[in-house]
């Protein structure tokens, strides 16, 4: 169980790391106008993206 949460975190920090590696200037903006969103807005995508993910685990988990 362990060796699976550890390798999706690796997963993950690899995913997150595209971005700002081929594309650091659109990265930078894209992160500009995430600090300009307020607080709700902020939740509302963290919430889409936490939904997101336990549906890909229930679909992909046996």
């Amino acid at each position: 169980m362990l060796s699976k949460l550890l390798l999706a975190v690796g997963l993950m920090l690899v995913l997150e790391g595209i971005l700002p590696f081929l594309a650091p200037t659109l990265w930078r903006e894209a992160f500009r106008k995430l600090t300009e969103m307020s607080d709700g807005q902020i939740r509302f995508i963290g919430l889409s993206s936490m939904l997101c993910g336990l549906l890909l685990l229930a679909l992909l988990t046996p």
